[in-house]
């Protein structure tokens, strides 16, 4: 039998050495997975290098009131006008040549980029932002001080909401509220005092609606004849006169005393007693329709442990006040000195 000659190509390689060639194989293919995956965790935890720290921004400078005028020229102008323009010139503040920035901030940022938001504006700032803006010269001034304890400023009312520093909007003012402005500027007249005040207090501006009242609607007093809009040591911000008595004696001095016998609702609550000070129905703006109404809050049949001296405070009337006769439903057609007496306890005239 014929058979060809055998072919090296042909050979097949003996099992033990493929074996050891698929094994060296394996090992490379390990090793590389593990060397891939062992340097993929590393550069996972090694840590990310820092950033760069930014250029620190420049702070905002003083530019001077002329930059301001430049843009805000009707501003400015109207500006020179005010007490506030004292700025420009006092040199005790360090404002000379820039009022603007005083209220404002330093105002470099403002004239490059035209935003609004570079510059502090007390109008749209919150109340407390505003204040503090204006308390930089005001802190230490009596009406101020009196203002920190205030309903307006516990009620986050700015100054801005009844001040107007620039001196354009026509119901605001420039100086402090009742008081008249220096040379060049017109008074606060009661008519925009009053409408400055009932657009806030609207409940309190319909009182005098009422048929007996004060004659504010009429123009000739106005809210801060008797309240002071920056605080006061009696409720409701009530004006002090004389030794801190109510406001209401610069009017109504001949009610004030001191008395020999003195009534003692008007020393322990005050006119607010019986009167109701902005309106009533009722005349002499009483609390009650009739004046013995009034008498008998207090003049009833009230147990008290001690009777006072004159045996009328807290017990009846004397039993020969018949208040069903028209003759004793006055009490002050024999009273007539209700509000204290120089001779008579009873305050008989």
């Amino acid at each position: 039998m014929f058979r060809l000659p055998a072919n090296p190509s042909n050979r097949q390689t003996p099992l033990p050495a493929r074996r050891l060639r698929a094994a060296r194989l394996a090992v490379l293919l390990a090793a590389s997975l593990y060397i891939a995956a062992w340097g993929a965790q590393d550069q996972k935890s090694a840590p990310a290098q820092p950033a760069a720290p930014a250029a620190p921004s420049k702070p905002a400078e003083y530019v001077g009131s002329d930059t301001c005028a430049a843009c805000h020229e009707d501003i400015f102008n109207a500006f020179q006008k005010t007490p506030h323009s004292i700025l420009s010139t006092e040199k005790k503040r360090g404002w000379d040549g820039k009022a603007c920035e005083a209220c404002h901030g330093p105002g470099s940022k403002h004239a490059e980029s035209m935003s609004a938001a570079d510059i502090l504006n007390p109008a749209k700032a919150s109340p407390a932002v505003a204040d503090r803006d204006c308390m930089k010269c005001h802190l230490n001034e009596p009406t101020h001080i009196g203002r920190i304890n205030s309903s307006h400023a516990k009620n986050q009312v700015p100054c801005v909401a009844c001040h107007s520093i620039h001196g354009k909007e026509p119901f605001h003012s420039n100086t402090m509220i009742g008081q008249h402005a220096p040379k060049g500027q017109e008074p606060r007249n009661n008519r925009e005092v009053n409408q400055l005040c009932a657009s806030c207090h609207n409940d309190v501006w319909a009182s005098f609606a009422r048929p007996y009242k004060h004659p504010l609607a009429e123009g000739a007093m106005s809210c801060i004849d008797c309240h002071n809009p920056h605080g006061s040591v009696l409720p409701w911000s009530i004006q002090t006169v004389y030794a801190n008595e109510p406001g209401c004696y610069k009017c109504h001095g001949e009610k004030r005393g001191p008395f020999v016998y003195s009534h003692p609702p008007v020393q322990l609550e005050g006119c607010g007693a019986c009167h109701q000070p902005h309106g009533s129905q009722n005349p002499r703006m009483l609390t009650r329709s009739q004046v013995r109404f009034v008498c008998l809050e207090c003049h009833a049949n009230l147990p008290g442990p001690t009777p006072p001296a004159n045996g009328t405070l807290g017990t009846v009337p004397p039993a020969f006040h018949d208040l069903r006769s028209p003759q004793f439903q006055n009490c002050t057609l024999c009273h007539q000195m209700v509000h204290g007496s120089y001779v008579n306890r009873d305050f008989f005239k």
